[in-house]
């Protein structure tokens, strides 16, 4: 009898890289040591430098008005270029972090590892994208695999109707600890530059948006694709075709804890769905992981920027102003921190703490909105400039550059909108604003000049929410021409940077007759 033998022999101390595997890359070498080194294969990758991302915790707000976080940050981005493209994403996870970080790990494995070149069209572009996600969410599962193994045979073990002894005690204690390992999931937007055209594919709730530059100046905002939810009338028609009712899942809004109706991961929607009762009569799969694919979309002579956001930025700002123009919205602070800040990491963090205030103020004032504002989830905004030109840093978070919103509303007589944006102290010039085809001016002012960065000036629609002023922060609400904050003099006050004069002579002329008051007012 011949046996054929097998020897493995596992050498930790040898760099893997200086072997000679020619049927190995040189990146495929680096995630191999990675495995060894406990590093991340991507920290050799070249982080791309047109784009900046901000991010803030999970809140929930007391009584008092302050806030905790409730868990561990879940979302996860990556921002990567390579001498082909471009490869941005953002991901929400839920329910831990594990599949987030997992897919912001592998599917750029999918992706950077020599799968796209230049001479790929359209469709094979949308044809690798959406290889590279089946083939993330298969990985994810066979990681997970030993531990549902082990779940299912200790369920087995547990009788039901027994007093609990210390060993099924310990069987429970076991497959809580298993159930956290293996649940949560995630939703991702991915944007891809190749050939000078944008891809984007989206998986869930989080959101894309791209806001151009138009020859006369003004903006125009293009939202690519929509959330994945039971609002979408596409979604609802793919999951009608499964033998799902359409009215019934628009009714439950949520399903299995979450409004996403395509995710990453979340076993039990995937392969326990005939056990969740909205879901049960599904003929095949109804929580799916495919990505809609959008592109490739032309930026040859785009002027603008692309900005990816998870969803618990979208919602707190809904949340804060209602959901009409959150797109505008956003745009517009994106477009005024960009002409305020140096870098796209301090617009990208600028605006998060903006809507992170917004949502605060809206949560304290008692107001209308107040009830929707008990809480938010963990905000991830990406920023890519798209042949954009920067402020000159004459201004930084630090100096008083970033924008605060005052409590002073503004009455657009072109938009209906009930949204409220608040005035900003500082109010740079900016063009029309549109969304798509229709216009919806949130931002007046001189067209931008050539060299200049547009920027925006937010306003108010709404006469009735207003935002709280505050002069706390990390930066000074009253500058003089120029970076330094104007000091108080001995009684204490700032100098005026404004002259009213003028205003107050006008407003005296016009309230004076039959009053005995002189035209020459002024603060007293």
């Amino acid at each position: 009898m011949c046996y054929s033998v097998l020897v493995l022999v596992f050498i930790p101390c040898v760099d893997l890289r200086q072997l000679y595997l020619p049927q190995l890359t040189f990146t495929a070498l680096n995630i191999i040591s990675c495995i060894y080194s406990h590093q991340s294969w991507t920290d050799d990758l070249p982080l791309c430098q047109l784009c900046g991302v901000g991010s803030a915790p999970n809140c929930v707000y007391g009584p008092d008005g302050k806030g905790t976080q409730s868990h561990p940050n879940e979302d996860g981005h990556f921002c990567f270029s390579t001498d082909c493209c471009f490869l941005y994403g953002v991901f929400n996870g839920y329910d831990g972090s594990r599949v987030a970080s997992f897919v912001s790990q592998r599917l750029t494995a999918e992706l950077l590892l020599g799968q796209l070149s230049t001479g790929h069209t359209d469709a094979d572009v949308h044809r690798i994208l959406s290889q590279a996600f089946d083939v993330v969410e298969k990985s994810y599962f066979e990681t997970i695999d030993d531990a549902l193994a082990e779940k299912a045979n200790l369920q087995t073990q547990l009788p039901e109707g027994v007093y609990p002894s210390a060993q099924t005690q310990k069987i429970a204690e076991r497959l809580k600890a298993l159930e956290q390992e293996v649940s949560g999931g995630a939703t991702a937007i991915v944007a891809l530059i190749l050939n000078d055209k944008l891809y984007i594919a989206n998986v869930g709730t989080n959101r894309a948006l791209l806001c151009k530059t138009t020859s006369d100046g003004q903006n125009q905002v293009i939202q690519i694709g929509r959330a994945h939810t039971t609002d979408n009338d596409d979604e609802l028609s793919r999951l009608a075709q499964l033998g799902l009712d359409p009215v019934r899942l628009r009714q439950t809004g949520l399903i299995s804890g979450q409004s996403s109706t395509r995710r990453i991961g979340d076993y039990k929607v995937k392969f326990y769905h005939t056990d969740i009762d909205v879901l049960s009569a599904a003929k095949q799969k109804p929580i799916i992981s495919e990505p809609e694919i959008h592109g490739g979309q032309s930026l040859e002579g785009v002027t603008g920027f692309l900005l990816l956001m998870s969803e618990g930025l979208i919602k707190a700002l809904e949340s804060a102003h209602g959901p009409e123009q959150v797109n505008q919205e956003i745009v517009a602070m994106v477009a005024a921190e960009l002409a305020q800040q140096s870098s796209l990491e301090a617009a990208a963090q600028s605006v998060v703490e903006r809507v992170k205030r917004l949502h605060h103020d809206a949560y304290v004032s008692g107001r209308q909105r107040a009830p929707h504002c008990g809480r938010h989830e963990d905000m991830t905004l990406l920023i890519r400039v798209i042949n954009y030109t920067l402020a000159d840093g004459s201004l930084t978070p630090t100096q008083g550059g970033r924008i605060y919103p005052v409590s002073v509303p503004y009455s657009n007589h072109q938009s209906t909108s009930k949204t409220s944006v608040m005035l900003s102290l500082v109010m740079p010039a900016q063009g029309t604003l549109t969304n798509g085809s229709n216009t919806a001016s949130t931002l007046e002012g001189d067209t931008p000049t050539a060299g200049q960065s547009p920027t925006a000036t937010l306003q108010s629609t709404n006469t009735h929410t207003q935002s709280s002023s505050s002069s706390s922060g990390d930066g000074s609400l009253f500058r003089q021409r120029g970076s330094q904050a104007a000091q108080p003099d001995e009684t204490g006050r700032v100098p005026p940077y404004v002259d009213f004069t003028q205003f107050y002579r006008l407003w005296g002329s016009d309230h004076s007759e039959g009053q005995g008051l002189s035209g020459d007012l002024g603060p007293q």
